[in-house]
């Protein structure tokens, strides 16, 4: 398995392009318009863009990717807060409009561009966000950061139901790469130890 990482241009979330097979790829957080040019660069063709929450910043890229027949996917909680007043009131009401295809529940797992993932839902950041697993990897978006975790005040966040989710995510047995919504990658075994901000019990 192979991941790109697609830095914002101004201010937008990270985005990656995960291929198993080098033919295709599921994008996670398609946050700009700009990422749907980055696979095409790879000659990789999208077949499903994945989504870890609907805040603007992570899905201005997803109209793109829609009108080229690729499906959006998310949360099943989620899926009504992205086009919310709540959600927009952060943007302006400035992402263009998309449909999501299909919605995933905690536990699910589906094949994508070569690649198993597992979808774990961990609410705080937002009520319906998850993180994908895939091999040794976690895509936390904006749950789980280096250092860091995601902020809870903004609409549908709650700070109880986000320690829940990192606590979750530290269950997991192994250590596993972290790719964050924002700012640097990380480990998780790292941010069982050094995350001050929600520690691991067993730590």
């Amino acid at each position: 398995m192979q991941v790109f990482k697609v830095y914002p241009a101004g201010f937008a979330a990270n985005s990656y392009i995960v291929t198993g097979d080098n033919k295709t790829c599921a994008v996670i957080d398609c946050a700009q318009p700009r990422v749907l040019s980055r696979c095409k660069e790879l000659n990789l063709k999208p077949v499903c863009a994945l989504l870890t929450h609907g805040h603007y910043d992570h899905v201005g890229g997803c109209a793109a990717f829609a009108a080229e027949g690729v499906p959006v996917m998310c949360g099943k909680d989620e899926k009504e807060l992205i086009f919310s007043q709540g959600y927009m009131s952060l943007c302006g009401n400035s992402v263009p409009r998309f449909e999501i295809s299909k919605t995933f529940s905690d536990g699910d797992e589906f094949e994508a561009a070569g690649v198993k993932f597992k979808v774990i839902a961990t609410p705080g950041h937002t009520a319906g966000g998850v993180t994908y697993l895939a091999e040794n990897c976690l895509f936390t978006g904006d749950t789980l950061f280096c250092r860091s975790v995601g902020r809870t005040d903004l609409p549908t966040g709650d700070a109880r139901s986000l320690i829940q989710s990192v606590k979750k995510l530290y269950a997991l047995k192994g250590d596993y790469t972290v790719y964050c919504g924002h700012e640097d990658d990380t480990s998780l075994e790292a941010e069982r130890r050094g995350n001050y901000y929600i520690q691991d019990d067993n730590a």
